[in-house]
């Protein structure tokens, strides 16, 4: 069997109501899943414990075959674009795409180059010098998708990214991006409210319940 990019095994929560049975999650390379269930039922704290903002307290997260329960968040390989893109505003959008690059150490010349190839890849080609403001909601998460991909993330989390746009703009973004991720080979987990979103993005959908347990696999 293939070593998946993430598996999530037995993953729970002692503090909270959720995920007390334990969690499995399997995720292979290429593969979306779209996670669905009512609010308060710990869509966003699973994101939120495999991004590692959340610490795993039983259970272990593994992406590429290694267990990444100890390790913080920017050694995980894992990015997240939320519900709000969460721009910096004082930045450029080049800049902005760049940023996670530069901090970690990467030239300037080659985080600007890596962000000029990423805007091209989310069809915004010359925005790298426009100021945050001018960007429209749909344009300005595709930035915040561009950004978390500059690191060339193994695991992708998607929360809601496109919850606060109109349902037609949100339909096509949606599946634009599913399109464009599994073509670049990342492993997606997709929280979100909508089932037909989630049946136009995904190649799998688990829905939890109000506690948190998985009703469909």
């Amino acid at each position: 069997m293939n070593t998946p990019a993430l598996e999530v095994r037995n993953l729970a929560l002692a503090y909270d109501v959720v995920f007390r049975d334990g969690i499995d999650l399997r995720v292979e390379s290429g593969e979306a899943v779209a996670i669905l269930g009512p609010s308060g039922c710990g869509k966003s704290t699973l994101l939120k414990t495999i991004l590692g903002a959340v610490t795993c307290q039983v259970g272990d997260i593994e992406i590429d075959g290694q267990s990444v329960r100890q390790l913080p968040i920017d050694k995980r390989g894992v990015g997240i674009v939320f519900q709000t893109p969460m721009l910096f505003p004082h930045l450029s959008v080049g800049r902005n795409v760049s940023y996670g690059l530069e901090r970690q150490g990467v030239s300037r010349d080659l985080a600007r180059a890596r962000a000029q190839e990423l805007l091209a890849w989310v069809d915004l080609d010359g925005y790298a010098n426009r100021s945050v403001d001018t960007l429209s909601g749909g344009q300005a998460q595709r930035i915040a998708l561009a950004r978390a991909m500059a690191i060339r993330p193994k695991v992708l989390l998607l929360d809601e990214p496109f919850s606060a746009l109109d349902d037609d703009l949100r339909q096509r973004l949606a599946t634009e991006t599913a399109e464009k991720l599994r073509a670049a080979g990342v492993a997606v987990v997709y929280v979100t409210h909508s089932r037909d979103e989630a049946n136009a993005v995904a190649d799998r959908v688990i829905e939890f319940n109000s506690l948190g347990r998985p009703v469909t696999l």
